[in-house]
């Protein structure tokens, strides 16, 4: 059978505490909180890193400046997936759906992306 590019493709599995189908956590609820981020540590996409913290066995680790091309950010309501790179200069709304995300979340990038010394996530 041909490749039909219409077809939609399954969405990430994406772990977490009360993870609902728009990727809020049992930590991070609100409207705007609809992302959930492949951790570069296991390749897993997590609602939060509250939720990789208390799920995994391992210390998360962050994705290098050199990889933010890879396909990283979830969004919860369209499925739609970021590259690294796409999410820090969407202007907290998905490029596909333009569904708003939370613009407090920059303020944890560093927990996921790889920053620079300033914590200014472009260089």
């Amino acid at each position: 059978m041909a490749n039909d590019a219409s077809a939609a493709s399954p969405s990430p599995q994406v772990h977490g505490i009360s993870v609902s189908p728009l990727t809020q956590c049992a930590h991070w609820n609100s409207l705007l909180d609809i992302i959930a981020i492949k951790h570069f540590c296991c390749n897993k996409f997590y609602a939060c890193i509250s939720c990789h913290d208390e799920c995994e066995s391992h210390c998360s680790g962050v994705w290098p400046r050199s990889r933010r091309d890879e396909k990283a950010v979830l969004c919860g309501a369209c499925k739609h997936i970021l590259t690294v790179d796409e999410y820090m200069d969407s202007g907290s709304r998905c490029t596909s759906c333009k569904s708003g995300f939370n613009p407090g979340c920059e303020n944890h990038w560093g927990l996921y992306f790889e920053m620079d010394d300033a914590g200014a996530g472009k260089v």
